[in-house]
């Protein structure tokens, strides 16, 4: 493992990611506040306790699931996409580096910033509601494992994307609403029957569930089956990705 290129690949991302820290502090911070404002005061003044936690509460693991994706996808895929749009992906193909240095130079830089964006999310919760983590260990797990895997599945949106136009379509027409139906401000058992049936094709439900587990110690499936949905998501990226340097699909073009 070439330990060097992981570095500067890394280092050079998180270099892009330092030089807009204020915009990358305050933009959650505020993006939080008004969640709350919104979700916490009009919808909790009407809905006081979901599965005995306070609703402001209770919407806490879900608003950083919802940016923590988001980042995730976002960075990575525009990490990515960028060096296909100058020509400077040439240049790193003929390095002496492996795609599995690549990909974890990339794929932990934007993990590192959407964990930047978590943490802030979650201490800016703490001045609003009162948040008791019962299984910190856990919520460490869901979030690593969450910020992994969308990054991961981000660098695969980075390299299939043509214009800047796709690099936002799947973020903002499919990942977008399945988190939203997800569970991320409401539990699967307040929806009708058949709602929650259809609730548990999303896979978002179950990073959501398990998440909000470490919480409060309450989920919507059993925490294995979470644990198993994220492990397999990432697995899946990773095989993915590893076709694609195989092949060349839309590198080499």
């Amino acid at each position: 493992m070439n330990w060097t290129a992981i570095k500067a690949i890394y280092l050079f991302e998180m270099a892009r990611f330092f030089r807009t820290l204020a915009q990358s502090f305050f933009s959650p911070v505020l993006s939080t506040s008004l969640y709350f404002v919104v979700f916490g005061a009009a919808i909790g003044s009407r809905i006081t306790e979901v599965e005995g936690v306070s609703y402001g509460a209770f919407i806490v693991p879900g608003l950083i699931m919802l940016s923590v994706i988001t980042q995730s996808i976002s960075n990575a895929s525009f990490g990515i996409y960028f060096p296909k749009f100058i020509g400077t992906m040439y240049e790193l193909l003929s390095a002496p580096v492996n795609f599995l240095e690549i990909v974890a130079g990339y794929v932990g830089a934007a993990a590192t910033k959407a964990l930047f964006v978590g943490v802030v999310i979650l201490v800016t919760a703490f001045f609003f509601v009162d948040v008791q983590i019962q299984h910190p260990f856990a919520m460490v797990v869901f979030l690593l494992l969450t910020c992994i895997s969308f990054s991961l599945f981000g660098f695969i949106i980075g390299i299939w994307a043509g214009n800047f136009e796709q690099l936002q379509l799947v973020p903002l027409l499919v990942v977008t609403p399945l988190v939203f139906l997800g569970g991320s401000f409401y539990s699967i058992s307040m929806l009708p029957p058949v709602w929650q049936t259809i609730s548990f094709f999303n896979p978002v439900v179950y990073l959501i569930s398990g998440f909000r587990w470490s919480f409060f110690g309450a989920a919507d499936v059993p925490i294995g089956l979470s644990l198993l949905a994220i492990t397999a998501f990432t697995g899946a990226c990773l095989l993915v990705i590893g076709w694609i340097f195989k092949t060349g699909w839309r590198i080499r073009q």
